[in-house]
C-alpha cells in the first residue's frame, strides 16, 4: 500500500519567538535616527517681577517705532529703511538714557520684518523695549 505524502509532513510555520525582540531593535533604531527640527524663537531675557521700576513716561522718553504691513519703517513720525533703524536708535539712546523703545507692528506685517527691526534695535544696545500691541 502506498503512503499518502503530505499528511505526515509538519506545516511550515514562521516563528514568532524572536518578534519582540526585531520590533523593540526596530524602535531604538529609529529613535536614534531621527532628528526632530526646533524652532529656535527669540532670545529676549525678560526682567524678573521684583526687578519692576518705575517709569517715569514722558513723550522725550519714549521712542515709537511702528512697522505696517506693506512692510515701511515709521521712525518718530518718519519713514526711514530698516538699514538706519540701528544708527539713529542709538544716536537717541546715547542722547537719553532713560529712551524706551516702543515697536509696534500691524497685524498684518510679516514676522520675519518684525524680527528684522526688533534685531536692528537691538544692535543699537537699548535696554528698554516695549513690545506693544498693535491697535
Amino acid at each position: 500500500m502506498a503512503a499518502k505524502k503530505g499528511k505526515n509532513r509538519a506545516q511550515p510555520e514562521i516563528p514568532t519567538a524572536s518578534m519582540a525582540d526585531i520590533a523593540f531593535l526596530l524602535i531604538i533604531f529609529f529613535l536614534v535616527t531621527t532628528s526632530f527640527n526646533q524652532e529656535m524663537g527669540l532670545t529676549l531675557t525678560l526682567p524678573p517681577i521684583s526687578d519692576a521700576e518705575e517709569v517715569q513716561i514722558r513723550s522725550k522718553n519714549i521712542l515709537n517705532i511702528w512697522v505696517n504691513a506693506a512692510g515701511e519703517i515709521l521712525l518718530a513720525e518718519e519713514i526711514v529703511s530698516l538699514q538706519q533703524v540701528e544708527p539713529e536708535v542709538r544716536r537717541r539712546v546715547l542722547d537719553n538714557p532713560l529712551l524706551i523703545i516702543s515697536l509696534k507692528t500691524d497685524r498684518e506685517t510679516e514676522y520675519n520684518m518684525f524680527i528684522q527691526v526688533l534685531d536692528q534695535v537691538m544692535k543699537a544696545d537699548a535696554k528698554k523695549i516695549s513690545l506693544a500691541e498693535p491697535d
